[in-house]
């Protein structure tokens, strides 16, 4: 595993103009993001309870959710090439902090399902426009910029549920829902005074003038990484965040509520280090060099997991097999995204990244399905030797079928963060 010799070397330094900007438009929208998020995740199923409903519409709470975001995927592509990428970087906040605050005074549950589907549609909207700005920074600050990026949501998100939880309890179930909206707003704040609405390609004569067409989505090495892309989802979709593990220890092992809960907390906090330690390596020694380890240590740590249930191991290999497959993610975490910064064509990123975020949505809603499945019909065993054949596949075609991206398409950069 090598990269090409003739790529860019990373900058030695950051300015601290730079490092100011990143922090304001990239880390601090995303903490708030995952801190907002967080905060009405443990209270959405007292919110659906309240509406006396029962357990199966309930769920649906977090489907919408997902769903309005999976929908989302295309229309926004089309939004940011042709209304530029601050336009939509700044609506996606808006329409997320309208859809909670009307959470909070519906008057109906399916009012507030409605709502959800709105907020998850207004979150894809700024997840998108904000990679279609990192695509256009230098190549060798792509993978830091979005691990950072997710790493902060991710520690927003660690701390979101408890302060959710003590508002809920304290002031009552609809006041977290009118912090989160506010809490969305002044994190996007920086991003107006700090992001260029550009629009997403400007011709500079070095190339031809194109146009972006489905054809484009044909060249080499776009069907490869989304065929990876897609299989990896199949594998992690369902254990990122804990998923089907906890659905698993629960049944097979009686695990209760709250030591599922802290062993999760507990692996999402030491995976922001390795995530960050990540995106480094990605620019410096390139996409590799995190991918294929990552999709081999989340294979052996899902086979680890078969394990427990073939041989009936104890409650410790579940643990260990947990550890292992929360390690594998987090070496993976935004380098998918980084790849799609690299291999994104410059005439219509928006369009790009719309279509690769619907491939991962497809990839991620299949997941927990497919587990299902198998664990029905035939074992625990069965369906998790499946995700970990998936996870097996997505990195021989990494490494086998796609060239490194490091460097690849380098333009001259645009800055990641410019004033207007």
């Amino acid at each position: 595993m090598t990269t090409d010799a003739s790529l860019p070397e990373p900058p030695a330094s950051v300015s601290k103009h730079s490092k100011r900007d990143v922090f304001l438009s990239l880390w601090m929208p995303a903490g708030a993001s995952g801190l907002a998020n967080g905060m009405v995740a443990p209270v959405l199923p007292a919110l659906a309870k309240s509406f006396d409903v029962s357990i199966g519409p309930a769920s649906l709470v977090f489907v919408l959710q997902m769903a309005g975001s999976a929908v989302g995927t295309l229309p926004t592509g089309f939004m940011i090439d042709k209304f530029g990428r601050r336009s939509v970087l700044v609506m996606g906040p808006l329409i997320t902090a309208g859809a909670a605050f009307m959470t909070a005074f519906a008057g109906s549950f399916n009012e507030v399902l409605f709502w959800r589907f709105v907020g998850g549609w207004g979150q894809q909207m700024w997840a998108l426009s904000r990679l279609t700005v990192i695509a256009e920074s230098s190549s060798a600050q792509r993978g830091r910029q979005v691990t950072g990026m997710l790493s902060a949501q991710r520690t927003g998100a660690l701390l979101g549920p408890a302060v959710g939880g003590f508002v809920a309890v304290a002031w009552g179930l609809q006041v977290p829902f009118i912090i989160q909206g506010f809490v969305l707003l002044v994190g996007v704040l920086p991003s107006v005074l700090v992001i260029k609405n550009a629009p997403a390609h400007k011709h500079t004569g070095s190339e031809p003038e194109t146009k972006l067409t489905w054809r484009t989505f044909l060249v080499s090495p776009i069907p490869a990484v989304f065929s990876a892309q897609f299989i990896v989802n199949v594998a992690r979709g369902g254990v990122e965040n804990g998923g089907v593990l906890f659905l698993y220890g629960a049944y097979a092992y009686n695990a209760d509520p709250v030591s599922l809960g802290l062993l999760s907390s507990v692996m999402a906090g030491g995976g922001i280090p390795i995530a960050l330690v990540a995106g480094y390596v990605m620019d410096t020694r390139g996409r590799k060099w995190t991918i294929v380890p990552g999709t081999m240590v989340l294979a052996v740590a899902l086979m680890y997991m078969a394990a427990t249930s073939f041989a009936s191991l104890p409650y410790s290999g579940f643990v260990a097999a947990f550890v292992l497959t929360h390690i594998g993610v987090s070496m993976m975490l935004g380098a998918w995204q980084t790849v799609g910064t690299d291999v994104a064509p410059p005439m219509g990123r928006g369009t790009f990244f719309g279509v690769s975020r619907l491939v991962s949505h497809t990839g991620r809603l299949s997941s927990p399905g497919s587990f299902a499945l198998f664990s029905e019909f035939a074992s625990f065993g069965a369906a998790f030797t499946f995700l970990a054949m998936a996870s097996l596949l997505s990195g021989g075609l990494v490494f086998f079928c796609i060239k490194e991206t490091l460097g690849l398409r380098e333009e001259k950069p645009t800055a990641p963060i410019s004033k207007p």
